[in-house]
């Protein structure tokens, strides 16, 4: 719990506010969006911007051979394991201001405060920017957490080819970020990543702080489904090998799918693309993916085995060939329940309103949670908006969120065992 003397202590929330304005001005677009694909120029723009805050903080900052951004304000014992807390600030191409960026730049208010209330601490404070978690560019996402903490190999993650033909390590070399860090290098004493909701429970709940328990598995699969180009007007519809029919019932199964299951399955095709993409000519081809999602691993072993089913029947009855690789697997993560039961009672004691909560989408969290005790605070999205320019968190949750981290990461770095 916080002491009656901790609980003084809080963030600059103006100072937080600009530098979030800040960092979404670098790759924002004409529709508000904000577009800095991994790896990109403008991701080698905002890795230079926060890296310069970071240096400006004091900070050491280190990059690690998948890029991992490392930002070090060291304790008094550095035999002890660091605390950890960070996010990633690549984003999607209709990306929002918060998503990612949230959880570093609260991580360096964190650092700021302590520093300007000359706060030293037992153990290093670290604020982590991981590489490619959206994995918009490159699958699979989580990408840079996930070579960390040893769930892929580094020379596997290198050789990841872009939706765009590049080579991963091609453009770490490019944008000046293959770092030398060892991976792995520091094995935290325990991770909290602070994280806009991206989803509408608290803000419909009027709820300031979620404790984040535990995470739903994912299942992302690319299909290619190959039939045959012909004339849409003479073509009888008994002699098609549509691909573009095929495509549509993937998206009408996969639907029905999460519906008939119930619970907390859900179920999306995000991207289809026909060929030849023309009004007047039955697709030959036709790439989509399917996102599946469930909290618990032997339902979502099941929807694999009912769409992998489907896949066999349709290819079976409308005479196309289907083909599927998979893009990223990851089961469900149980959060550590003693970093979350701390999370809440920092809220309580700081006098906002709080409840648990399963996160739907996937984070850096999820992947150090394989190495160390580890645990999210969420803050409300609006509308439950993510992924898109309206993305939006009020400005007192923001506050209120990384003034939650404040605290729980002053208790764990000094925690001498």
């Amino acid at each position: 719990m916080i002491t009656e003397m901790a609980l003084d202590l809080k963030v600059n929330g103006d100072r937080l506010l600009s530098w979030l304005v800040d960092l979404a001005k670098i790759g924002a677009r004409d529709d508000g969006a904000c577009c800095r694909l991994a790896l990109t120029d403008e991701d080698r723009a905002g890795r230079d911007w926060v890296a310069q805050r970071m240096r400006e903080l004091g900070l050491q900052v280190q990059i690690d051979a998948i890029g991992n951004m490392f930002g070090v304000r060291a304790g008094r014992d550095r035999t002890l394991a660091p605390v950890m807390t960070g996010s990633h600030i690549d984003t999607v191409r209709s990306g929002g201001a918060y998503d990612g960026n949230l959880g570093v730049l609260g991580g360096l208010e964190v650092v700021a405060t302590l520093n300007e209330t000359n706060l030293s601490t037992a153990r290093d404070v670290v604020v982590a920017v991981f590489t490619n978690e959206e994995g918009a560019r490159f699958a699979p996402d989580m990408m840079g957490s996930l070579v960390y903490v040893g769930g892929m190999t580094l020379d596997e993650a290198l050789l990841t080819n872009a939706i765009d033909g590049a080579v991963l390590g091609e453009e770490l070399q490019r944008i000046g970020y293959a770092g030398d860090m060892p991976l792995g290098w520091y094995q935290p004493h325990a991770f909290v990543e602070l994280h806009i909701e991206q989803g509408p429970v608290l803000d419909m709940e009027g709820i300031r702080i979620g404790a984040v328990h535990n995470l739903q598995g994912i299942s992302w699969q690319e299909v290619v489904v190959t039939g045959q180009s012909n004339h849409a007007g003479t073509t009888p519809m008994r002699l098609r090998r549509d691909a573009g029919y095929a495509a549509c019932a993937i998206a009408t199964f996969v639907r029905d799918l999460a519906k008939d299951m119930g619970g907390d399955q859900v179920a999306t095709v995000g991207k289809i693309d026909l060929k030849p993409n023309l009004i007047n000519v039955i697709a030959s081809k036709a790439l989509l993916t399917v996102d599946l999602r469930n909290t618990d691993e032997a339902l979502l072993k099941q929807a694999e085995r009912l769409f992998s089913a489907f896949l066999a029947q349709l290819r079976e009855e409308e005479g196309v060939d289907i083909q599927t690789r998979p893009l990223a697997r990851f089961e469900p993560v149980q959060f550590d329940l003693t970093l979350a039961k701390r999370i809440e009672d920092n809220a309580k004691a700081l006098g906002l309103s709080y409840r648990p909560m399963t996160s739907g989408a996937g984070h850096d969290a999820q992947m150090l949670a394989r190495i160390c005790p580890s645990a999210m605070i969420f803050v409300p999205s609006v509308d439950g908006i993510s992924h898109n320019p309206a993305e939006h968190t009020k400005a007192d949750d923001l506050v209120a969120g990384t003034n939650v981290l404040l605290h729980t990461l002053w208790q764990l770095s000094n925690q001498e065992a």
